[in-house]
């Protein structure tokens, strides 16, 4: 069993059945947070897709008060380090490693389009994979990433500006050709708002699935 719980932006707790993991933990100041930084007590890992701040976040903090590790590119464990975090604590990957084996889980850094020493993240756990796209931009080599990693979820941004929009997310979506789609990065500030059903109503590769701030997700 795995589970998603989304905690607003791009930030998202995944349950494994002896894992738990955050995924860009934008909390503090962060506007659709259904929680605080310090309600979180156990964790074994922080994911980091890039170092802009609503997705940096609270990652330090976290790794130095529940002594989870870090994971992200290079650069960003470095940034780790120098915030406090223990040398042996902040993972430091690149872009095509393929999948490293993190305690049980299986980890891939994957081609983002954006800026900030930016990734994206396939987790292989459990028998379920899990597409946490990042902030990015569309770009052909989804499917490559659909072909090689066949997710059973892909985390996507739709909220335009920065990212993506709808209409290009959809299309992500069918290049990566994901049982699920679910949707992120979008109704946090002015500039990102936009209605998650004009992403789910254009995928034609998969079904899309639109969860609430706060809501938990079993991934069939």
């Amino acid at each position: 069993m795995v589970k998603l719980k989304w905690l607003g932006h791009a930030a998202w707790l995944v349950f494994y059945r002896d894992t738990t993991i955050i995924i860009d933990p934008y909390l503090t100041n962060n506007p659709k947070a259904p929680m605080k930084a310090d309600e979180i007590e156990k964790l074994d890992y922080i994911f980091i897709t890039h170092d802009h701040f609503d997705h940096l976040g609270d990652a330090f903090d976290l790794a130095k008060r529940t002594g989870a590790k870090t994971v992200s590119i290079f650069e960003i464990s470095n940034m780790a380090t120098e915030a406090g975090v223990p040398q042996e604590n902040a993972i430091g990957m690149n872009k095509g490693s393929g999948l490293v084996s993190l305690g049980s889980l299986k980890v891939s850094l994957t081609h983002a389009d954006h800026s900030g020493h930016e990734v994206g993240f396939v987790i292989d756990g459990d028998g379920k994979t899990i597409y946490h796209a990042g902030d990015t931009a569309l770009f052909g080599d989804m499917s490559l990433i659909g072909q090689l990693y066949r997710p059973s979820v892909a985390i996507l941004p739709i909220g335009g500006f920065y990212t993506m929009g709808p209409r290009e997310a959809a299309m992500a979506a069918d290049l990566i050709g994901a049982g699920i789609s679910i949707p992120m990065h979008y109704n946090t500030f002015p500039a990102i708002e936009q209605n998650p059903d004009s992403f789910t109503s254009q995928i034609k590769n998969g079904k899309g699935k639109v969860l609430k701030v706060g809501e938990e997700y079993e991934i069939p």
